[in-house]
């Protein structure tokens, strides 16, 4: 069982937690997150969800998932992150670049956006399986190119052109910060 905090419209706690299935059927705020992994060459990890989840099967996207009960956002996401990929992310290591609001009436969340770097090939990444079937580093050419051919195969071609547009904006900028210090 996967307890959940539940927030009001503007991000703030209720009090209460509820079973992850219960928050989502009743379509309540809660919170998530989700980081991009970028490697010193500027490249971006993606994952491909396991083949047996529930929503999304199969498809290319960050590491991410939901906040647990009691947990805050950046415990959430060196869970989440060291869970599904094996990458161990330090405290001092935590860099949130954005929280959106999500606009969909029919899911109420808040999504926190972290950026880490990694020297870890492709291979060296300790996958958990029952999440996630496989992982591939793209340069952000590449995923800007899949988002144009608008291929369903990723999680990034549903998103607005506007938001896909910010985050790649942010994705350069960090490449752009770590080619100068290199």
């Amino acid at each position: 069982m996967e307890l959940i905090d539940v927030y009001d419209e503007n991000n703030n706690y209720l009090g209460y937690s509820l079973e992850r299935k219960e928050v989502h059927e009743r379509n309540l705020w809660h919170n998530h997150v989700s980081a991009w992994i970028m490697n010193y060459d500027g490249k971006i990890l993606l994952q491909q969800r396991a083949l047996t989840k529930k929503k999304k099967p199969g498809k290319w996207s960050k590491t991410g998932g939901h906040v647990g009960a009691g947990e805050t956002c950046d415990e959430a996401i060196i869970r989440e992150v060291f869970e599904e990929i094996g990458l161990m992310v330090q405290d001092d290591e935590i860099k949130n670049i954005e929280i959106f609001k999500s606009i969909n009436p029919n899911e109420h969340y808040f999504s926190y956006g972290y950026i880490f770097f990694t020297n870890m090939k492709e291979d060296e990444f300790k996958l958990q399986t029952e999440e996630v079937n496989a992982v591939k580093y793209y340069s952000i050419e590449e995923i800007e190119e899949i988002k144009k051919q608008d291929n369903k195969d990723y999680t990034f071609c549903d998103w607005d052109n506007e938001g896909f547009n910010k985050q790649i904006f942010l994705l350069k900028s960090c490449r752009d910060m770590i080619k100068k210090r290199n």
